[in-house]
C-alpha cells in the first residue's frame, strides 16, 4: 500500500492502495467512484474510461501508481471545463435515448468529452472514430453518436414534448444511468461483506473428489470453502418447473467447461491468491459430447438420468400434407453458440436477515420473482423469506433470466451468517453462463408457378448444452414460427433440443426464432430466383395479414402489419437495387449486394398463463406511487409502463413515484424477456391506472371526462369537486392485472400460442471484397409493426440494438469454449460496424394491448441476419448457409 496523491475531478486528492491495482478499482473500491464501470479488466470494453492528464484512458490498464501527480477526471465531474462538457453531453444523451441500460454509459461520455475538448466541432467520421474503444450492446450506436454531434457547443440537442402515450419523453431512470449514481450489481455491498470466488471445472466431462478441505482452509487463509454439501436446500436450479438439473456447485460430476464445483469465502485479497492448484481436488477427465450430432449417436453416452438419446424436448407443428411443386428449395444451415456479451458481468451480494431463516438478495436479473422461487428452494426455505432486490441491470437479452450469482451468493451467506459479494469476471462471465443455442437444420420450401407457397418441411437440432435452461422453451417456440410470416397450407416441422457437454444454452433474443429464419428467408430467395421473380416481390405475394390463419390455426383479427411493412420498404428497395446494378456493371473487386428479409414473433410465453400485475397508490399527503414489478434492462419499462399508466389515470407523470422490481414491495409482473412486458405489463399498468381512476370518480361521484390535478393533498375532480386526501380514512389503492389469452398447443401445435404477434421486415446493403471475403454493412432499411409507438424514441433505440446483434450473428460472432472467453477474441458490433439504420414505424394497432402496443425487443434483431445473407447472396453468388460468415469462410466459397 502508497499513498497516491493527485486531482480528482478538480480537487486534490490522496488515496492509500496497492501500487500496481487498477485505478478503476482504486476509484470504485476505495474512493467509492462506481460512476467508473468495469466490464473486462482487459482494455476491451472501454466502459472504465476516464481522462488522465485530458486524454481518455482505459482505467483497468493504469496502475494506480501511474496517477501520482496526475489530472483525473471521471463521469462524477460536475466543475470546470470538463464539467461543463459533460453536462452538455448527458443533456443531449438524454434528449436523444443514447443511454439504454447504462454500463457503458459513463465511458461513452469520457470518450465523448475528450473528442469534444479537442475537437469543438466533430463529424460524425470523427464520433465514431472517437468512440471506438467503447462497446455498447443495447444501443446500435446511431443514438450515440447523434447525442454527441448534438452537444457540441453550436448544436442544439432536440426539444422534449409531451408526456403522455406515443411521446419521446426521456426515460425516467435516465439520469442516473448518466451521471454515475445508478447501482449496479457491482456498485453496491454492506462494507462488511466478504468475498465469493467460484472455482469451476477445466473440463467438459469428468468426475472428482476432494481432499482435505479444512486444511486447505487453514493454510490459505478462507473463512469457508464451500461445496455441494453446504447447499441447505435442493442443490439444483432450472427455468422448467419439474426440471432443476443444474447444480449450484456440482457434486462429484461436472458436465461441462466453467462448472461450479467449489466456493471461496473470505477477504478480496485471501480468495484472490488462491491458485485453483493449491486445492485438493482430483480430477478423473470423461469422454465428452461436443455437439448435437456426437449426443445423438446410438453409442453416446447418456447425460442425464431424465434424458434417454440425450433429448430434452421435441417441439412440433403438422398442418396438411407437404409436397413437392413446380419450384423446390432444400438447404442444410448451421448456427454457432452466441455470446450475450452484456458489458456488465453478473455481480451482487447475499445478506442474511436477523431471523436466521430470510435472505436478501441484490444483484442483476430479468426475472427476480423466479430467482426469488429458485433461491428459496437453494435455501430449503419458504419464498417470502426470500426478497429479491434487483440492482440496475447492465444488459441482459435472455441472459439473464437464468439465475447465476444468486443461489451461490445466499449459500454462502447462510453459511458464514455474514454478508457475502461476488463480481464474476469477464473470462468466468463468459465461460459459465448460457448462450444462443447453436443450431443444425435441414429445411425445404415449395412454391406454385405464381410464386404462392405450398409447403415447408422443417427440423433441426439445439444444442442445449450441459443443462436445461431454457431448451424446452427454445424447441415449443420454433416450431411455431419456423414456416416465417407466409400463408403456407401443409407443413411439417419439427425441433429437438439435445444435450452436450457444452456451454448451457438458453434465452437470447428470440428463443430460436432468429436461427430458423436464417433457413427459411434463405429458401425464400431461392424460390424467388427458380421462378424469376423479385425478392420482394414474392415475400409481398405470400405475406400473412389481418384475416389470415397462422400455421397453428390461429386467425389473427387484427395488428398483423407485415404487409404495410413491405410496402414500406419498396422504395427504397428499388432504390437499392438500381445502386447495385450500377456499382456493379464494371465488375470491380468490391461488389454491393441488397438483401431482403422478414419475420414475426410471438409475444410472450408460448401457450402459457403469462401474467402481469401492478398496483397504483394515492397516499393521504398526496404522494402517488406505482409499484412496479418490471425489470427494466435497457428497453425502457420504467418509462413506459409510467407513461401508460399515468395516461389512464389522468396525471402528469411528474407527480409519479415508483417501487421498481423489489419482491417484497411489488406485485410479480413477470419476466422480462419474450418481448411481454409493454404488451402484457403495459396492459396491466393501463388497468391500474384505469381502476384508480374509476375509484376518484366514483369517490367525487364524477363522469368519466372529468380532469384531474393533485396539489399537495387536494385532489381535483372536475371543475367542482376537491378531495381532501388527507381526510380520507385510508390511502386510495388500485390494482391491475392482465394475462393473455392464449390455447395449449395440441400434439400437431395447433392452438393460439400467442395473443399477439410482432412483425417486421429489413433490407440490407452490404459490400464484398472478392479478394479477402470481407463484408461490410453499408445500410439498413427496417419497417417494423410495433401495434403502437408508446414512446417513439426508446422504440427506435430498441430496433437500431436488435440490428446491431443481428449483424454480429450474421458476420462475427461465434463462441467457442476456452477460446473466445473475452472481448477481445469474441467480437461485437462497434461504433464502426455498425451502418446507417433508417426505420420506418408501423403502427398497427393491437386490440388487446395499451393503447393499441405490442412488443418490439426481440423482432427487431430477427430479421437482420438473413437480410444480410441475402445481400451476401446478391454481391457474390455465393448462398452461405453457416453463420457467422467469417472472411475465411466466404472466401472458401468463392473459390
Amino acid at each position: 500500500m502508497i499513498d497516491i496523491a493527485f486531482t480528482l475531478n478538480g480537487a486534490p486528492c490522496t488515496v492509500s492502495a496497492p501500487p500496481f491495482a487498477p485505478l478503476s478499482d482504486t476509484l470504485r473500491e476505495r474512493l467509492g467512484l462506481t460512476g467508473t464501470k468495469e466490464g473486462c479488466n482487459a482494455g476491451d470494453c472501454g466502459a472504465c474510461t476516464v481522462l488522465v492528464d485530458g486524454a481518455q484512458a482505459c482505467a483497468c490498464l493504469i496502475p494506480s501508481a501511474q496517477a501520482q501527480g496526475a489530472r483525473v477526471e471521471t463521469v462524477e465531474a460536475t466543475q470546470g471545463v470538463v464539467g461543463a462538457v459533460l453536462a452538455r453531453l448527458r443533456a443531449s444523451f438524454l434528449a436523444h435515448g443514447a443511454a439504454q441500460c447504462g454500463i457503458c454509459s459513463p465511458g461513452m461520455l469520457m470518450a465523448a468529452a475528450d473528442l469534444l475538448l479537442r475537437d469543438p466541432a466533430p463529424d460524425r467520421a470523427a464520433v465514431r472514430d472517437a468512440l471506438g474503444g467503447v462497446l455498447c450492446r443495447c444501443t446500435g450506436y446511431a443514438k450515440i453518436l447523434d447525442a454527441v454531434l448534438d452537444a457540441a457547443p453550436q448544436a442544439v440537442a432536440p426539444p422534449l414534448a409531451g408526456e403522455a402515450v406515443g411521446a419521446s419523453i426521456a426515460r425516467l431512470d435516465g439520469v442516473a444511468k448518466l451521471d454515475g449514481t445508478d447501482r449496479f450489481g457491482a456498485d453496491e455491498a454492506p462494507v462488511d461483506a466478504l468475498w465469493l470466488r467460484v472455482v469451476r471445472s477445466p473440463y467438459a466431462s469428468a468426475c472428482f473428489s476432494l481432499g482435505d478441505l479444512e486444511a486447505a482452509r487453514h493454510a490459505l487463509g478462507l473463512e469457508a470453502i464451500l461445496t455441494a454439501a453446504d447447499v441447505p436446500g435442493v442443490n439444483g436450479f432450472g427455468i422448467m418447473p419439474n426440471l432443476k438439473d443444474q447444480p449450484v456447485l456440482a457434486d462429484g460430476l461436472v458436465r461441462f467447461r466453467g462448472e461450479a464445483v467449489l466456493g471461496l469465502v473470505g477477504t478480496r485479497e485471501a480468495v484472490a491468491a488462491v491458485r485453483d492448484a493449491a486445492l485438493p481436488i482430483t480430477w478423473h477427465p470423461l469422454p465428452a459430447l461436443h455437439g448435437t450430432a456426437a449426443a445423438s449417436a446410438e453409442d453416446a453416452p447418456q447425460l442425464h438420468a431424465h434424458a434417454p438419446g440425450n433429448l430434452l424436448i421435441e417441439g412440433r407443428l403438422n398442418r396438411g400434407t407437404p409436397a413437392g411443386d413446380v419450384a423446390n428449395a432444400e438447404g442444410h444451415f448451421t448456427t454457432a453458440f452466441v455470446e450475450h456479451a452484456y458489458i456488465e458481468p453478473e455481480a451482487g451480494y447475499a445478506q442474511p436477515a436477523p431471523d436466521g431463516i430470510g435472505m436478501e438478495v441484490f444483484a442483476c436479473t430479468q426475472a427476480p420473482y423466479m430467482d426469488r422461487e429458485e433461491t428459496a428452494r437453494v435455501l430449503g426455505v419458504a419464498e417470502d423469506a426470500v426478497r429479491i432486490r434487483p440492482s440496475a441491470c447492465g444488459g441482459g437479452f435472455g441472459g439473464k433470466l437464468d439465475v447465476s450469482v444468486q443461489p451461490l451468493l445466499a449459500v454462502a451467506a447462510r453459511k458464514l451468517n455474514r454478508p457475502v459479494r461476488i463480481v464474476y469476471s469477464r473470462a468466468e462471465s463468459m465461460a459459465s453462463t448460457t448462450k444462443r443455442h447453436p443450431a443444425r437444420i435441414t429445411a425445404r420450401m415449395a412454391a406454385d408457378a405464381e410464386g404462392r407457397f405450398t409447403s415447408y418441411e422443417f427440423d433441426a437440432d439445439f444444442n442445449t448444452g450441459a443443462y436445461a435452461s431454457w431448451g424446452a422453451t427454445v424447441a415449443n417456440r420454433v416450431p411455431v414460427h419456423a414456416g416465417g410470416p407466409y400463408r403456407i397450407a401443409n407443413l411439417r416441422n419439427r425441433a429437438r433440443a439435445i444435450y452436450t457437454n457444452d456451454t448451457p444454452a438458453g434465452a437470447f433474443r428470440g428463443f430460436g426464432v432468429p436461427q430458423a429464419a436464417i433457413a427459411t428467408e434463405s429458401l425464400v430467395d431461392d424460390l424467388a430466383e427458380q421462378l424469376g421473380l423479385d425478392r420482394w416481390e414474392i415475400r409481398r405475394r405470400n405475406a400473412i395479414g389481418r384475416g389470415d390463419t397462422t400455421h397453428s390455426g390461429q386467425v389473427l383479427h387484427a395488428s398483423a402489419g407485415l404487409p404495410e411493412c413491405l410496402d414500406a420498404l419498396k422504395p427504397a428497395w428499388d432504390a437499392m437495387l438500381a445502386q447495385v446494378a450500377a456499382h456493379n456493371a464494371g465488375s470491380p473487386r468490391v461488389r454491393l449486394g441488397a438483401g431482403i428479409a422478414c419475420m414475426w414473433y410471438g409475444c410472450g410465453n408460448t401457450s402459457m398463463s403469462n401474467p402481469s400485475r401492478m398496483k397504483l397508490t394515492l397516499a393521504r399527503d398526496g404522494t402517488l406511487t406505482l409499484f412496479n414489478g418490471a425489470v427494466d434492462i435497457g428497453q425502457g419499462s420504467t418509462t413506459v409502463m409510467a407513461q401508460i399508466c399515468a395516461d389512464a389515470l389522468g396525471l402528469p407523470l411528474t407527480q409519479f413515484r415508483f417501487v421498481l422490481g423489489d419482491t417484497s414491495r411489488t406485485y410479480d409482473a413477470g419476466k422480462t424477456s419474450a418481448s411481454r412486458q409493454t404488451f402484457v405489463s403495459g396492459r396491466a399498468a393501463m388497468e391500474t391506472g384505469l381502476a384508480l381512476r374509476r375509484r376518484i370518480l366514483a369517490l367525487a361521484n364524477a363522469g368519466e371526462d372529468a380532469m384531474l390535478a393533485l396539489e399537495g393533498t387536494q385532489l381535483r375532480v372536475g371543475d367542482a369537486r376537491v378531495i381532501d386526501l388527507a381526510a380520507l380514512a385510508e390511502d386510495l389503492e388500485a390494482e391491475g392485472r392482465y394475462d393473455p389469452a392464449t390455447t395449449a398447443l395440441d400434439e400437431n401445435g395447433q392452438g393460439t400460442p400467442y395473443a399477439t404477434y410482432g412483425f417486421a421486415a429489413q433490407i440490407a446493403l452490404v459490400s464484398v471484397d472478392t479478394a479477402l471475403g470481407v463484408t461490410k454493412v453499408r445500410r439498413i432499411v427496417a419497417a417494423q409493426d410495433v401495434g403502437r409507438a408508446v414512446n417513439p424514441t426508446l422504440v427506435l433505440g430498441q430496433i437500431h440494438g436488435g440490428i446491431a446483434q443481428g449483424l454480429g450473428l450474421a458476420l462475427m460472432e461465434e463462441f467457442i469454449p476456452g477460446r473466445t472467453e473475452n472481448l477481445h477474441d469474441y467480437l461485437i458490433p462497434t461504433a464502426g460496424d455498425v451502418p446507417e439504420i433508417d426505420v420506418h414505424l408501423i403502427e398497427d394497432p393491437e386490440p388487446e394491448g395499451p393503447y393499441g402496443a405490442k412488443g418490439v425487443g426481440e423482432p427487431a434483431l430477427v430479421p437482420t441476419a438473413p437480410a444480410i445473407l441475402s445481400a451476401i447472396r446478391h454481391a457474390t453468388g455465393i448462398t452461405m448457409r453457416q453463420v457467422p460468415v467469417l472472411p475465411h469462410r466466404l472466401w472458401e466459397q468463392m473459390q
